[in-house]
């Protein structure tokens, strides 16, 4: 029995403790194993997550019971409002993608690509391997594994120009994922009170990373082709910054692509200005009909910095980034991890390093480029048959979700509620703007689980818009 067995128990006794009384006397474990046709090993382990769950409580000797249910807190926190005042990252709620979803619901809101996505025998194997070295009790230096930093700067040599000065291991930092690395990246090359370039709409990531540095968030027009380069260039003007952050491939949440002559503009810009432009690279690893159109490629003197990520490509338990900069913009950048996060876990380098030099590597991400455009597809299918009223303005060629557009009139916050409660959880496009949102708009994560179930929440969708269109 495996561990999705004891997982299957401990959901049974559990739907049975939600209406037995206290103290009842749960079945015993010889009992529990002749029921479920169970090793005592698993049945054990299901009675040891239900206890630590607080459900039940066992006494040697005697059995496992119902506890209480615990009395409910009445403290009165009302001081705190005052002591901490208004919040410095500038939310309130976790966003919507961060929330967990009921297995029965239809999950079309989440960041992250469904388990079956993600090369789980590489990871297992690779933990296993990193427990029989000294990587678990040692200490890595503060940029980094070299080895790691090594193969980061290979991939990004491999999508350089002819004729520009490749990156070396040195010019990598490793960072406890892309959230950390953004966060470095805005505080150690921006500053606090001073202007930061962002797309809107862009990942919402991004806009709370650069409340945390304390930057001056600038909103720069963007959609499914990229940002506006006349806009971007008006606005660098006008405000004197020095830092662009964008998504060139694949961007969350449009999908968009930059084309090679608008990432030309774009980076005589940064150049002319005498900024810094921040490449996150966050969906690499999906491209589905194209590549990943690599500004760090592009330049060779320090302009780009550059943000990869292998925290959604192989397991959201391995937070492993890099970014890759020149000259003294690396310096500060390193300077920066130490003081928020001092190193990353040398497990975590080992085991990432173990599995993207696997010849099993690259095997797995061409079969989830066949798995992806499937998915995309069948979701495409079913809003186009399903739901006329969500327009979808551009099929991504890369990434893990679709940008829709919903008639301007409707109220977006119940169409959310709406399909939540009919079993569908979709994403508001609202907190994907960093200033006021230009229309009614949804994320939609193709890269869920049950993609056979899209046709049927399209129809969810069509009818909570269709319920939610607020006339004039």
């Amino acid at each position: 029995m495996s561990d999705d067995s004891s997982s299957r128990i401990a959901s049974t006794l559990r739907e049975w403790i939600s209406t037995a009384p206290a103290g009842a006397k749960l079945p015993s474990s010889r009992e529990l194993v002749a029921r479920y046709s169970a090793s005592p090993v698993t049945v054990q382990k299901a009675l040891r997550s239900l206890s630590s769950q607080g459900l039940v409580e066992s006494l040697p000797g005697v059995g496992t019971f119902v506890r209480a249910a615990p009395a409910t807190g009445s403290g009165d926190y009302g001081w705190q409002t005052a002591a901490l005042g208004t919040p410095g990252h500038g939310l309130l709620t976790q966003p919507a993608s961060l929330q967990p979803a009921s297995t029965n619901s239809v999950a079309l809101h989440s960041g992250y690509p469904d388990p079956e996505l993600l090369p789980e025998r590489l990871v297992r194997s690779a933990f296993s391997r990193a427990a029989r070295t000294a990587a678990l009790v040692g200490r890595p230096p503060t940029a980094g594994v070299p080895e790691l930093q090594a193969w980061f700067a290979a991939e990004l040599r491999a999508m350089t120009s002819a004729g520009m000065a490749p990156v070396t291991p040195r010019d990598v930092v490793i960072t406890p994922g892309s959230q950390s690395g953004l966060v470095t990246a805005f505080r150690a090359l921006v500053g606090p009170g001073q202007p930061l370039l962002l797309e809107s709409p862009t990942y919402w990531g991004a806009i709370l990373a650069a409340k945390k540095a304390g930057v001056a968030v600038v909103p720069v027009p963007s959609g499914p082709n990229g940002p506006d380069p006349d806009e971007l260039a008006r606005t660098f003007e006008q405000t004197g910054a020095r830092a662009f952050y964008a998504q060139p491939s694949f961007a969350s949440p449009t999908g968009a692509l930059w084309p090679p002559d608008l990432a030309d503009r774009v980076l005589d810009t940064v150049r002319q200005h005498g900024a810094f432009l921040i490449e996150d690279d966050s969906a690499h690893d999906f491209g589905i009909t194209a590549e990943p159109q690599l500004l760090a490629g592009r330049d060779d003197d320090g302009h780009v910095v550059y943000l990869r990520s292998l925290t959604k490509s192989v397991s959201p338990a391995i937070r492993v980034a890099a970014l890759i900069a020149r000259g003294p913009a690396r310096d500060r950048i390193l300077v920066d991890t130490l003081a928020e996060s001092m190193y990353v876990s040398t497990v975590l380098q080992t085991v990432a390093l173990d599995i993207v030099t696997q010849p099993a590597w690259r095997t797995h991400l061409r079969r989830v480029r066949h798995q992806l455009k499937t998915r995309r597809d069948l979701l495409l299918s079913g809003l186009r048959e399903h739901a006329p009223a969500v327009q979808v303005e551009s099929v991504p060629q890369g990434g893990l979700n679709l940008w829709a557009r919903l008639p301007g009139t409707v109220d977006l916050a119940r169409v959310v509620r709406d399909c939540e409660t009919a079993g569908v959880v979709i994403g508001s496009g609202d907190e994907w703007f960093p200033a006021e949102p230009t229309g009614r708009f949804i994320r939609l994560n193709y890269a869920g689980p049950n993609p056979g179930a899209f046709a049927d929440a399209a129809r969810v969708i069509q009818e909570a818009v269709m319920a939610n269109v607020e006339s004039r």
